[in-house]
């Protein structure tokens, strides 16, 4: 070939020596092993959804949100029914109040004169004194007036007995004859009898007499003197009928018996639920919202008994105003318990969505947190250090979360009688921790790193800019270059 005529015989032999490089380098390549393109990989299948824990898991809250109400209730009747102390702190109140006072004023006024003829008793006086010469036309004129003083009279007499049943006397007369009753209830209910209570006649009754006596001095008191003409009677107060206890007694039992273990079963209904659901807080939520819905259907039933309740009154027994304030007296303590656990309710659905992963629970937690560290800067910037204490406080965060939400739950537990405002408080009080645990968490310093040893040029390694998939072509050039030398050598 006339290229190959114009080489020298060097530049022959080279071209021939990178010809067989380049020869043995192709063999190389055809014999290393295909590089075979990453493939994608295929997503695990994602596993079945396990459907029967979500419908299991509101099934039982739903059961338990629907016995809630119910358990309140049973819990009010069984406190009212078969403990004195609550049924007294129950009633008491309604001494107090101003329409049961005018009712009760008005029943003892008309006993006082069903048993003191006042209109008669004047007749009599102008009758004898015309036996000894009191003119015809005078007595005839007294005779008329017997009317007029009769109604003058029950004026004053209903007037004291109003100052009387405004009075602490009444107060602890009226605590004392509920007490009375309320015995001779439970004794008629648990098939006992005792001082003071009967089961005779076809009823249960209590002697009232000593009441009527309170009434009757305190209007001796006041200046009338006819109150001691009222005879000492012995009045009745019939608390049941002796054929209706034996169906008493029995649901007596059964009211005793749900009241003691209705809000457990619906405290074990909710945990069971949460517990059993796929997704723990969401259905933390659901239970508190369904608390909170299920006591307010309850508070919906108590006004519409209310309503069905003063619409059908016995008439003649208590005015309106009177049964109102009875009813509201007598429902107050379950109007109580409903708005604790109204309250207890929305405490827990708030706590399960701000611990949730929604953009405004995550939006609300960093903001909260954004606060903490700016006054634990500020505080670093006055002078405030925590030292080990912070380190040890975060080092330990979790626990002594767990710590605080275990001891509030201990307190609101061990509570006699919690309220609404006792929950708000409880829960406030482990927010004010917990960012008290926040602000004192703080990591430990770093230890200041060890600055590094300077390094001399030659010692520093030089970064081939060959790729790295081709190292076969790298060791061969240098090759080429090494026997280069040695052949110029």
């Amino acid at each position: 070939m006339p290229d190959d005529v114009a080489l020298s015989a060097d530049e022959r032999a080279e071209l021939e020596r990178l010809r067989a490089e380049v020869a043995d380098l192709r063999s190389q390549v055809a014999a290393a092993p295909d590089v075979v393109a990453p493939t994608a990989v295929a997503p695990p299948p994602r596993p079945r959804r396990q459907r029967w824990r979500s419908v299991v898991a509101t099934l039982l809250i739903v059961i338990a949100c629907i016995m809630a109400p119910l358990a309140g209730v049973a819990v009010w009747s069984k406190n009212l029914i078969t403990n004195t102390d609550r049924y007294v702190t129950t009633v008491a109140p309604l001494a107090r109040d101003p329409a049961i006072q005018a009712a009760v004023s008005d029943k003892i006024t008309a006993e006082i004169f069903a048993n003191l003829d006042v209109t008669g008793l004047t007749n009599e006086a102008v009758d004898a004194l015309a036996t000894r010469g009191l003119p015809p036309r005078v007595a005839t004129g007294l005779h008329a007036l017997s009317e007029p003083l009769s109604d003058g009279v029950q004026s004053f007499v209903r007037t004291e007995v109003g100052k009387v049943v405004a009075s602490d006397a009444f107060a602890d007369a009226w605590v004392t004859a509920n007490r009375s009753a309320h015995t001779a209830l439970v004794a008629a209910l648990t098939g006992q009898t005792g001082q003071g209570i009967t089961i005779a006649n076809g009823t249960v009754s209590i002697n009232l007499g000593p009441f009527i006596q309170v009434v009757k001095q305190r209007l001796v008191d006041r200046g009338f003197e006819l109150a001691n003409r009222i005879p000492d009677i012995n009045p009745s107060f019939t608390v049941l009928q002796s054929d209706a206890i034996t169906k008493a007694q029995s649901a007596f039992s059964l009211l005793t018996a749900i009241g003691n273990w209705s809000p457990v079963v619906v405290l074990v209904l909710l945990a069971l639920g949460v517990y059993v659901a796929k997704d723990h807080r969401r259905a933390l939520i659901g239970a508190g919202l369904g608390l909170a819905g299920g006591m307010l259907a309850l508070g919906i039933g108590i006004l519409v008994l209310r309503a069905l309740y003063l619409d059908t009154r016995p008439a003649g027994v208590l005015t309106y105003e009177a049964a109102a304030a009875f009813y509201d007296t007598l429902v107050r303590f379950l109007r109580l318990g409903l708005r604790t656990v109204l309250v207890f309710g929305l405490v827990i659905a708030l706590a399960g969505f701000f611990t949730g992963r929604s953009v405004t629970a995550v939006r609300a937690r960093a903001g909260l947190s954004r606060g903490i560290a700016w006054l634990r800067g500020g505080a670093e910037k006055a002078g405030f250090r925590t030292g080990p204490v912070g380190a040890w406080v975060y080092s330990y965060k979790r626990v002594l979360r767990i710590a605080v939400i275990a001891i509030a739950a201990l307190v609101l537990v061990f509570w006699d009688q919690p309220t609404g405002r006792v929950i708000i408080g409880i829960t406030l009080a482990v927010l004010v921790a917990l960012v008290i645990i926040e602000f004192l968490g703080r990591p430990p310093s770093p230890a200041a790193p060890e600055p590094p040893e300077a390094e001399t040029p030659a010692a520093t390694p030089e970064v081939s800019d060959a790729p790295p998939t081709a190292p076969v072509a790298v060791a061969s050039s240098q090759a080429h270059d090494t026997s280069e030398a040695d052949v110029r050598s």
